[in-house]
């Protein structure tokens, strides 16, 4: 008898389940099935920029399931968009996330034990906007969150912190998210090391922001990256070497 397939766990069920070709003729074309898990995989990953680390630790499953699960899902939207199918939604072996002891990015809640939804949000920031240079902040702006709404907000200095031990300054303060600006490979390392989701490319009143992510349409890129770094320290940490949850900086 075969082991029963191990079920990942997703946030919730897609918003939108049936996909068709906008071209009338097309209609009669067969028809693809890209399962709920599937759809998940895709989701952490590729929209919102989660590592297959990440997103295995997220469904609850091992690396090796989710790079399986992401492949098949990808080839299936390969064939959607390039064969003009049509796609559904449906089915896969999957358990609804309950919203305990873990972080559900699409419902932007980190669920403590006794039962409170709360989280901690970190933006860098300058004079009320988000700062650009993640590397170069002076401050950030930590927001508590209880049940999806702001209880309290506070501004604490970096004190002359590093990009390379940033990360360790975050999750010391008990930071889930950091949604920031420009910011380099070393950083991002460091602060997937220490747990804390990262939503780069954000721009503007750094309270606008916070709501928005809150509201589920933060307008962020995960493929921003910070220019300083590009083009005049690579992407390393160079000076810094250590951040503080014992981790180098590459």
């Amino acid at each position: 008898m075969s082991r029963p397939e191990k079920e990942k766990m997703i946030c919730r069920m897609p918003a939108y389940r049936c996909f068709a070709p906008g071209d009338p003729g097309q209609a009669d074309k067969h028809s693809l099935l890209l399962g709920v898990d599937e759809y998940e995989a895709v989701r952490l990953i590729d929209y919102l920029g989660l590592t297959q680390e990440q997103c295995a630790a997220q469904m609850q499953v091992g690396r090796a399931t989710v790079q399986a699960i992401y492949s098949d899902a990808r080839k299936k939207i390969a064939r959607f968009l390039v064969e003009g199918a049509s796609l559904r939604i449906s089915g896969g072996s999957y358990r609804i996330c309950s919203g305990r002891n873990c972080i559900c990015p699409d419902d932007r809640i980190h669920c403590a034990a006794g039962g409170t939804n709360t989280m901690k949000i970190a933006v860098t920031y300058e004079n009320g906007m988000v700062f650009q240079h993640f590397g170069h902040t002076e401050q950030f702006k930590i927001y508590e969150v209880e049940d999806g709404k702001i209880i309290k907000s506070e501004v604490v200095d970096t004190n002359g912190s590093g990009h390379g031990a940033l990360g360790g300054f975050l999750a010391d303060r008990g930071v889930n998210v950091l949604i920031c600006g420009g910011i380099g490979g070393g950083a991002r390392n460091a602060l997937a090391e220490c747990g804390i989701q990262l939503y780069p490319g954000a721009q503007g009143d750094a309270d606008s922001q916070v709501e928005a992510f809150l509201g589920g349409n933060l307008n962020y890129d995960p493929d921003t990256v910070c220019a300083d770094h590009q083009h005049a320290h690579g992407e390393g940490c160079h000076e810094h070497g250590h951040d503080s949850c014992g981790h180098s900086c590459h």
